[in-house]
């Protein structure tokens, strides 16, 4: 029996806007290209959606919808930060990840040892530390498969989480409406609703051969997933790329010495974190990450196999000196390259202890 979760944010883009401009909050949000150049909507936040609004809208219409309609740009190098974050925290708990996009990922947590093998609890976590650390929120499902998990995490959005116990599997499906099933769109459910097919207890009524005679392969398929079953596994290598920490001030930091002050503070977590790397591990860069007052922001970083308190001293002086403004965000990382990728398992070498890994 796998345990699976189907991590989603909510309204994704417009959150990580909300939370990098606090006055943009409560207030109909979209991110999407201008009315007057044709532009279309990305997303939308949830009082957006409230008067219509929807993604892959004309701008100029959800304008029309909602004239107080607040439109950003999107700034897809952000967006992709924060998800490779949100990787960052998933691969704590699991190797076995298949993102689906930046906002969305299956983990599969069948073996993990973490919150005493508890995917419910896992997926709690996560959530509690998607928001805490970066400021957006994340809905979840937990179940016996990848169907039912992403159904799951849909199902008390925004930031809920659904458990399906594998005793409620059946019980969860019958009552489940046709148009949750993916692959079900407009035409399939028009003809499925014809032959009086509304539920998937309705589409239990039907043999395999009679699914499949009237819709084809996706029949097959039909059979199984209105009965719960779906024996695909979570693919993914689950490899990781970096390692970081980070943190949004109350108050902007505006000297050198409050930067290195909390510097100090971050390197800490920093260490514990890559503690609990895998040994396959090795350090090949440290880097630093600022966000200015008017939210701009900028990274310096270098290459190094020892990630000492030094180093990333030394980069955040040098964004003092090229920039001395106050910053509202630090965070210090480091990559990590994969020797596991690079030689093979067989060629791996002997586990280092940790001081074998790191330097303060």
């Amino acid at each position: 029996m796998r345990k699976i979760i189907h991590c989603d944010c909510d309204c994704f883009y417009a959150s990580v806007e909300m939370r990098d401009d606090p006055n943009l909050r409560g207030r109909p949000l979209a991110v999407g290209g201008a009315s007057d150049r044709r532009g279309v909507i990305s997303t939308c936040n949830y009082e957006a959606r409230s008067y219509g609004v929807r993604s892959a809208m004309p701008t100029s219409r959800a304008k029309q919808l909602c004239p107080d309609l607040i439109v950003v740009p999107g700034n897809m190098k952000k967006y992709r930060e924060v998800s490779a974050q949100i990787r960052e925290i998933f691969l704590e708990y699991s190797d076995t990840i298949e993102p689906l996009s930046l906002d969305e990922a299956f983990l599969d947590v069948s073996d993990s040892g973490h919150c005493r093998g508890s995917a419910t609890l896992i997926a709690e976590e996560i959530r509690r530390r998607v928001h805490g650390e970066l400021g957006i929120t994340i809905s979840a499902g937990v179940a016996p498969n990848k169907f039912l998990a992403k159904i799951a995490s849909d199902w008390k959005k925004p930031d809920g989480l659904t458990v399906v116990a594998p005793g409620a599997v059946d019980q969860f499906v019958l009552r489940l409406p046709v148009g949750r099933i993916h692959g079900v769109g407009r035409v399939t459910a028009e003809k499925m609703k014809r032959r009086g097919i509304r539920t998937c207890a309705d589409l239990r009524n039907y043999s395999r051969i009679e699914l499949t005679r009237d819709f084809g392969k996706f029949g097959q398929r039909l059979y199984e997933l209105c009965r719960g079953i779906d024996e695909r596994p979570v693919t993914g290598d689950g490899s990781r790329k970096s390692v970081s920490v980070e943190r949004t001030f109350s108050e902007d930091l505006d000297s050198l010495d409050a930067w290195q002050e909390q510097l100090t503070e971050l390197y800490v977590r920093l260490l514990e974190r890559l503690e609990r790397l895998d040994d396959r591990y090795r350090i090949s860069g440290v880097a630093v990450k600022l966000k200015y007052s008017d939210f701009t922001t900028t990274t310096q970083e270098r290459t190094s196999h020892s990630s000492r308190i030094s180093e990333f001293k030394h980069l955040l002086e040098q964004c003092w000196k090229r920039r001395p403004e106050p910053i509202r965000l630090l965070g210090v990382g480091v990559k990590v390259k994969d020797l596991r990728a690079e030689l093979g398992p067989e060629q791996l070498p002997l586990p280092l202890p940790a001081s074998g890994r790191l330097s303060a």
